[in-house]
């Protein structure tokens, strides 16, 4: 099991943006509850009109907590609430998956 960084990108419906933001002013407790038993942290969405870009940490590595999520009752429920705000971006329903091409871990300037 490695720790690793996950980024995706996902496809609104035209004017689906202010539903799915909605939905994630209320998140369901259970619902972070499971997050974190998957071992997912610092998960961020950021939306530019249909356009979301997501981003989470896994310290159990993506596979394990994607097997972890996709056997609960809690992810299946979310996801199928959110279901039709979605664009279909592949075949597979999968959202574009998103490879580190450049990072930059610079140090801070000195006071």
């Amino acid at each position: 099991m490695s720790s690793e960084r996950v980024r995706f990108i996902y496809r609104l419906k035209p004017g689906a943006g202010e539903e799915y933001d909605r939905a994630h002013t209320r998140v369901p407790e259970e619902l972070l509850d499971l997050l974190s038993e998957a071992g997912i942290s610092d998960y961020t969405i950021w939306r530019h009109e249909e356009i979301l870009v997501c981003e989470f940490h896994s310290a159990i590595g993506f596979e394990n907590s994607h097997q972890l999520l996709s056997a609960s009752d809690v992810q299946r429920r979310w996801t199928e609430s959110l279901t039709h705000l979605f664009e279909k971006i592949d075949d597979n329903g999968q959202p574009l998956w998103l490879r580190q091409v450049f990072r930059f871990e610079g140090t801070s300037p000195q006071s």
